[in-house]
């Protein structure tokens, strides 16, 4: 009991947990029944390494009785006319607009993210249902001339089945609702499988989903949950009722979840690493450059996928540059994520730190200058200052190395096509950016020379996508795409 009361969930301060349906101990599957007979794992708050609440995670039993819960409900999911999902998918949406605060609060405290970050991820998940309604009208495929006369030749789209998701603990919502909101649209049922830091997010998510499966009469399985480590991402990686698996986290085990879904001829859906840099030529507006650069870089400590890791300057204004942007890296406002004026949080956990303390010696060892920052904050919770490293060359080995950490190499260019070259050099090919006023060189950068990266952009930072188009990266970023556009097509079966 001495031990319950020290947890965050149980002192009045944190009382609204309990409005997202928060206890002491929570249990990490959902089937339409909750349950959980696995281990018990504590989540802790990263500004302060406080224990928050636990969760009881998944057993290898419990995930074999979800499996065949989610492969039942989808029996009757697929036979409800798409429209009718869509309306499902809204109100799904609306429930949680109810609950954006309270929720956008608990990414803030469990993951460590400001909290208008963690607000506007909910509102992510809450604008894909918006956008999965309309598509929900639209899927479907066309008629096209037949060769053989009196006959028609139909292309027929028809859900995969069961979608696996395992969601990394950066995005502990919106990756879930990109993937969830399209999928069940198509009318696949799902199965998450959240970060296991993150257990209280999965866990408060699908509650508010459960209650609209629910109160619609439709079977709670359509949105299945097993909280879980690598035992249960291995389980579904194998499982050849996993129809389609979407995997978003690391490249290293997204190569391992690769291997073992290609192993059974399976399909999966990969969201991995990003090593994403912005390109700054002469020309460039510097009003623009400074503040993007910053955001890129800074913002969720690092931690995106599409976080700015590589800036490359033109050489006439690499000092200029790396002068105003150490200035505005001082002015960065460092605090607890769920104060409203703060702009920088704490990494995500310990390890965290270790990394970003490794990453800033090895940048040290090869030729690197840091400029700003570089150590560990002292203050509770896993806090480091934004760091600026110059002098390092385009190929040095920390630079190709994908560090979760708020790092970013500075580096001089010449020309063009060089850095357009660098640019593409590394192995992750996810966001990139340049600033520049030349039409000609915009219209290059977005052609077959330029950027070789799913996301491109011009005058704007790398991180920050729309859900209107497909998200994803070419390359060791795995190749998948989520959210807009026609990402629909991979949640889905063609027949001609």
């Amino acid at each position: 009991a001495a031990a319950m009361s020290t947890l965050l969930v149980s002192q009045p301060r944190y009382a609204w947990l309990r409005e997202l349906g928060l206890q002491e101990e929570n249990p990490g599957v959902y089937n339409g029944r909750w349950g959980g007979g696995g281990q018990v794992v504590t989540t802790y708050c990263p500004a302060n390494n406080e224990p928050i609440a636990s969760v009881r995670q998944a057993s290898l039993e419990d995930y074999e009785e979800t499996v065949k819960k989610a492969k039942e409900a989808w029996k009757v999911w697929a036979d409800i006319p798409a429209p009718k999902r869509g309306e499902i998918v809204r109100q799904i949406g609306d429930a949680l607009r109810q609950k954006i605060k309270v929720l956008g609060s608990l990414v803030s405290l469990e993951m460590g993210k400001i909290f208008v970050e963690g607000v506007g991820e909910v509102q992510e998940y809450v604008d894909v249902c918006d956008y999965a309604v309309g598509l929900s009208r639209m899927i479907g495929g066309p008629i096209l001339p037949s060769e053989r006369p009196g006959h028609a030749l139909i292309e027929q789209w028809n859900p995969v089945g069961l979608v696996g998701i395992i969601t990394a603990f950066n995005f502990p919502v919106a990756v879930y609702g990109w993937n969830s909101a399209i999928a069940m649209i198509c009318g696949n049922a799902c199965l998450w499988k959240g970060a296991p830091t993150t257990s209280l997010i999965s866990v408060a998510v699908t509650k508010i989903i459960a209650k609209v499966l629910e109160d619609n009469k439709v079977p709670g399985a359509i949105c299945s949950l097993v909280c879980g480590g690598a035992d249960i991402g291995t389980a579904m990686a194998r499982d050849e009722r996993m129809d389609l698996l979407s995997f978003t986290g690391s490249t290293k085990v997204g190569k391992q979840v690769a291997l073992m879904v290609q192993e059974r001829f399976g399909r999966s859906l990969l969201e991995l690493g990003g090593n994403n840099a912005i390109i700054v030529f002469e020309d460039a507006d510097l009003n623009l450059v400074i503040p993007s650069a910053l955001f890129a870089a800074v913002g969720t400590a690092g931690q995106r996928c599409t976080t700015a890791r590589r800036l490359f300057l033109h050489e006439s204004i690499h000092d200029e540059v790396v002068a105003k942007l150490a200035k505005a890296y001082a002015q960065v406002r460092i605090g607890d994520p769920w104060d409203s004026d703060t702009l920088y949080g704490p990494l995500h956990t310990k390890e965290a730190v270790k990394m970003f303390l490794g990453a800033v010696e090895q940048a040290k060892q090869q030729g690197g200058s840091v400029v700003y920052g570089g150590k560990v904050i002292n203050r509770p919770g896993n806090y480091v200052e934004p760091t600026i490293v110059t002098g390092l060359p385009h190929n040095a080995p920390i630079v190709h190395t994908e560090t979760f950490a708020p790092i970013l190499y500075v580096l001089k260019f010449k020309e063009e096509e060089e850095v357009f070259a660098w640019n593409n050099e590394v192995k992750q090919g996810l966001s990139s950016s340049i600033f520049t006023k030349d039409l000609g060189r915009i219209f290059r950068w977005l052609g077959p020379k330029g950027s070789d990266c799913g996301i491109v952009n011009v005058n704007i930072p790398t991180s920050g996508a729309e859900i209107g188009g497909a998200f994803g990266g070419e390359k060791h970023t795995g190749g998948g795409r989520e959210s807009g556009s026609d990402s629909w097509k991979l949640y889905m079966r063609r027949s001609t």
